[in-house]
């Protein structure tokens, strides 16, 4: 079985195991909660940024075609091939002015509709080598449907919407250029004359989106609310088909700006914000990065719980030594009383159970002493003489039995039997109690000479002594002085009851004759009343 100090230890191990346990099942649910919260913080505040950024250069791209149109709409004096060319003059020049203001354009145009006039066309200005505007042929629109708004998509698509409209990534005709525009409708007294617009260089975009970084491995990219690419760091979306294109991530095309999706065997998390041009901007970043520091934190907080864990064994073995020691001696105690020691030694006394508990086994270690003594005299101490009585005298032959075998028969001793004579004859003649007086006077007697030796009353009228050590070498000095003490005190009064006449046998222990004890004890009654019967011979004589 445990002890109790293990119990204890086990116990308070285990408490702070499910205490510790608990305390980090919690810090990594709220640690993880919080880090993810924070990655996405982080990660929706650098699409806010990257938003604010591009919205503010699509805004000022959008900004300058739309004062051009306004300056357009407001020049136009008529639709005469004679005004629409001096038109163009100052057109030309606002355009150029404003165009020259806005960073990133790559071309700007304004294009009049074949139907309006067969001759004025426009213009069309490019830049690119970044050395200024010049001037560059026209496409011929004649030569295509504008009817198809798959088509010269600058042109047709806000011809037939009537609204300005910002393209998604397209190649440019003529240079061979993939870029993205804003184009506005222009109108005179309601009826369409043509488009202005500007197109922004491709690359010039995708240097601000691949700007933005996350992490090791965060980037960012371009898409439409049909899940639609139009810049992707890596890949190429210009050589992307239908077959080809990758599958839009479910939840892709939802209202949540938050998205977990898998791309190429990795987990990730992306946040997306509108731009003003129609277009989302995405920033993805792997989960793992994500999860990263809070992963970190886990693990510390694993190794400082085993640290306290193990610290707390420690002090919980020393504690728990500490609190079960004097249990320890109480047990010990316990068991030395069980033996029949009650002087046991308990030293702890604090001021708390286990000294209350100590203080108070020790009194009652104290009490049942002396009841146990009090008990023995009881039971084993003549009432009337106040030796030993029958019982003890049984008990001690025992014990000697036991001495004698275990010293294989190398004892010395003698038992001496003594028998009290006339004690019936007093009893009858002078009463009990006048008996009780002489038995008392010839214990005394007995006591006073065998001084060293234990003294036994084993019979009404009868003693018997075991001579060890110095009263067994003197033994014969001590008989003589016991005949003398008899012989005295008989003389002393006339009372018959206040003298003393007592038979008494001496046998010493024979280990050639005497395998037992009580083999001593039956000469020894044997020579008892052998003097019996020589007293009671003399005095008849």
């Amino acid at each position: 079985m445990r002890s109790l100090r293990t119990r204890i230890t086990l116990m308070t191990v285990c408490v702070i195991i499910i205490a510790v346990t608990v305390v980090t099942l919690l810090s990594v649910f709220f640690i993880r909660r919080n880090e993810q919260r924070e990655a996405d913080q982080l990660q929706l505040l650098l699409c806010e940024t990257g938003e604010k950024n591009l919205d503010y250069y699509f805004n000022s791209v959008q900004k300058s075609v739309r004062k051009v149109a306004s300056f357009v709409e407001a020049d136009l004096e008529g639709l005469e091939d004679e005004q629409l060319e001096r038109h163009m003059e100052r057109v030309g020049k606002y355009f150029d002015e404003m165009a020259s203001k806005t960073n990133g354009v790559l071309t700007y145009y304004y294009r009049v509709d074949p139907e309006v006039s067969g001759t004025v066309k426009g213009f069309w200005y490019t830049d690119l080598t970044g050395e200024g505007f010049a001037e560059h042929e026209v496409t011929d629109i004649t030569l295509y449907d504008t009817a198809d708004t798959s088509r010269l998509v600058w042109f047709t698509v806000p011809k037939y919407n009537g609204t300005p409209v910002w393209l998604p990534p397209y190649i440019t005709d003529n240079l061979d250029m993939r870029v993205i525009s804003y184009n506005v409708p222009i109108y005179w007294r309601g009826r369409f004359v043509g488009v202005v617009g500007i197109e922004i260089d491709y690359t010039t975009m995708a240097e601000q989106v691949d700007s933005i970084r996350l992490y090791n491995n965060g980037y960012a990219f371009l898409s439409d609310a049909e899940g639609n690419l139009f810049y992707h760091p890596l890949i190429d979306v210009s050589k992307l088909t239908e077959e080809t294109k990758p599958a839009v991530p479910d939840g892709a095309l939802g209202e949540s700006t938050f998205l977990r999706y898998t791309f190429e065997g990795v987990d990730k998390i992306a946040a997306w914000l509108p731009l003003s041009n129609g277009m989302r901007l995405n920033i993805t970043v792997p989960v793992i990065e994500t999860e990263g520091n809070w992963q970190n934190l886990i693990v510390n907080i694993l190794i400082v719980a085993l640290e306290v864990l193990a610290a707390a064994s420690l002090f919980t073995m020393f504690y728990s030594k500490r609190i079960t020691k004097p249990l320890e001696q109480l047990t010990e105690a316990a068991q030395q009383v069980e033996k029949g020691n009650y002087d046991v030694a308990l030293n702890y006394d604090r001021d708390d159970e286990v000294g209350r508990l100590t203080k108070t086994f020790k009194n009652l270690s104290s009490h049942m002493k002396a009841n146990i003594s009090d008990l023995n005299k009881r039971v084993y101490v003549d009432a009337l003489t106040s030796v030993r009585n029958k019982g003890a005298y049984s008990t001690y032959l025992e014990e000697m039995q036991n001495r004698l075998e275990a010293a294989g028969g190398q004892m010395a001793f003698a038992v001496g039997v003594f028998d009290c004579d006339d004690l019936k004859a007093i009893n009858d003649k002078f009463g009990h109690d006048k008996g009780d007086v002489y038995l008392k006077t010839a214990s005394r007697l007995i006591c006073r000479v065998f001084q060293h030796s234990p003294v036994f009353r084993i019979g009404g009228d009868e003693f018997s002594v075991i001579l060890q050590n110095e009263d067994f070498r003197n033994r014969d000095a001590l008989v003589r002085e016991f005949e003398e003490g008899m012989a005295e005190i008989s003389a002393s009064t006339a009372n018959k009851w206040e003298q003393v006449h007592i038979a008494r046998g001496i046998a010493v222990y024979d280990q050639r004759n005497d395998k037992y004890v009580i083999d001593v004890v039956r000469r020894a009654d044997k020579a008892m009343y052998e003097n019996k019967r020589v007293r009671k011979a003399a005095r008849k004589a």
